[in-house]
């Protein structure tokens, strides 16, 4: 099917899907062979190859909605990210990454880089000027996170791309915390585009997956790299993964719309110190956030410095507290503890990242009742403190 002019929800529904030519099935029907012919056939289809017929399927899917030429498929979003920098980078090179990056690509970045010879440089911000500061001869990428995770900073993508274009320079973006709902970074200028699928793309808690997506020729090189490492995706997760895409663009809606009620209530909560979502007039890039997605995010984090957080995520009878996010349901976690615990402490004081900052993915119930969940529980641990 041509995506070309067809709605977004068009799109998740129906391209990349396969047809059943058997029996008529409404949907895609499930090759789970990892053995394909090898002769008198145009493709030798082989799972680590990315090639059977789902993941190729999917990868269509993928693709289309990034605005892309081509999409690989991985066995999650950190086999994605790895692979696709790994393509790109070769002994003698300097990377410039974003100062607020998932953990693990900072993880990846500081313990993987000096093994292959490559240098790398943390920006002090996230501006171009500040990308600029930190260019080299030698650089050849540079990668970016916006919304960051957690403190849900904002780049200027077209800013940043317009410096690396001008210098010949590869720009790589994690887009995992927009969705291609909210951003599609390759119309800003963006040359590779990253997703943890395990967040709004499987949406549901339950599947482990990464994307990658670019032009044909940049993901030719992240192909031939792929093959190598072995990161794919089993058939039927793939498959799991495509059902649950076909909604996602309702999803996400519903949580940007939540993650708004949610940061206008937080940030008028007495108990809590800051609030950190791009949707908010209060927030430091609003405008450029505005000028740039289409949408805010169902992710936001915020302090709660005089609560007990051990007790607080005990208390809570709704709201999950759990390491991942962008699932249907309400989550919050401490990145301190989670994401960003292979990080060192004067690391994410850098960042910005305190030992009270929660970070919150908002789902798809009524928010009034995740706000009683909150209430409720910080009104327990009140309690409890006072009886200690």
């Amino acid at each position: 099917m041509n995506s070309d002019k067809k709605g977004i929800n068009t799109i998740c529904t129906h391209v990349g899907e396969l047809e059943d030519t058997t029996y008529k099935g409404a949907t895609s029907p499930l090759y789970m062979s990892t053995s394909y012919q090898f002769d008198d056939v145009d493709v030798k289809r082989y799972p680590r190859y990315y090639n059977t017929p789902n993941q190729e399927a999917l990868c269509k899917k993928m693709a289309a909605l990034e605005h892309a030429e081509a999409a690989l498929i991985f066995g999650s979003g950190m086999a994605a990210i790895s692979t696709a920098l790994m393509s790109f980078l070769q002994a003698g090179d300097h990377v410039v990454l974003q100062q607020t990056i998932y953990g693990g690509t900072y993880h990846f970045a500081v313990t993987q880089f000096p093994r292959f010879g490559i240098t790398y440089s943390f920006t002090d911000g996230w501006e171009p000027k500040d990308f600029e500061k930190e260019m080299r001869p030698n650089t050849k990428l540079i990668y970016m996170e916006t919304p960051s995770n957690p403190l849900l900073t904002i780049t200027d993508i077209e800013g940043v791309c317009a410096l690396a274009k001008r210098k010949g320079i590869l720009t790589m973006i994690d887009n995992t915390f927009a969705s291609p709902i909210n951003q599609t970074p390759i119309d800003l200028g963006v040359d590779v585009v990253l997703h943890s699928a395990t967040k709004y793309m499987g949406g549901h808690s339950d599947i482990c997956a990464g994307v990658v997506v670019s032009s044909k020729e940049n993901m030719e090189k992240v192909f031939q790299t792929g093959i190598c490492f072995g990161g794919s995706l089993s058939d039927y997760t793939v498959w799991l993964l495509e059902r649950s895409m076909k909604t996602m663009a309702l999803r996400v809606r519903a949580q940007n719309e939540n993650a708004m009620k949610m940061a206008e209530y937080l940030s008028q909560n007495e108990d809590v110190a800051a609030v950190y979502y791009p949707g908010l007039e209060t927030h430091a890039d609003h405008e450029l956030a505005k000028s740039q997605m289409k949408g805010f995010g169902g992710m936001l984090s915020f302090e709660l410095p005089n609560v007990d957080h051990a007790l607080f995520y005990k208390h809570l009878k709704l709201v999950k507290p759990v390491m991942s996010l962008a699932g249907v349901e309400s989550t919050m976690t401490s990145p301190v503890l989670t994401s960003h615990a292979l990080m060192s402490a004067e690391d994410r004081a850098k960042q910005g990242i305190k030992d009270s900052l929660i970070r919150f993915s908002l789902g798809i119930e009524e928010t009034e009742d995740i706000i009683a969940d909150i209430e409720q529980a910080i009104a327990k641990v009140k309690a409890l403190t006072v009886t200690a």
